[in-house]
């Protein structure tokens, strides 16, 4: 541990602005933070269209083997949807984390 960072000051203006220093550190952090998650949402979005278009595709190629290859293109579009809306709001609520920095 850093002595001197453990050194807590007796006047108030010093615990005000550490205080201060603090606070900043945590917005920074926290902002990092919902961009790190708004990028692992949209890599999880593009990994998930990636994969609906690559059943897409066998479908297309292959043809309908059975009912469960269409139900089963259908399942990942809907989950691709929910990533992109999911991948959104995070991108949102890193832009406001950002700004509050």
């Amino acid at each position: 541990m850093d002595a001197e960072r453990d050194a807590v000051p007796d006047d108030i203006a010093a615990l005000k602005k550490a205080l201060a220093v603090e606070r900043a550190k945590g917005l920074e952090i926290a902002a990092e933070l919902a961009v790190a998650r708004a990028k692992a949402s949209e890599d999880e979005a593009l990994t998930a269209q990636q994969t609906l278009q690559i059943a897409k595709l066998r479908y297309q190629i292959y043809g309908q083997r059975s009912e469960r290859s269409s139900r089963l293109i259908e399942q990942l579009a809907l989950a691709f949807e929910e990533l992109e809306v999911d991948a959104a709001e995070d991108e949102l609520a890193a832009e406001r984390a950002v700004a509050k920095r």
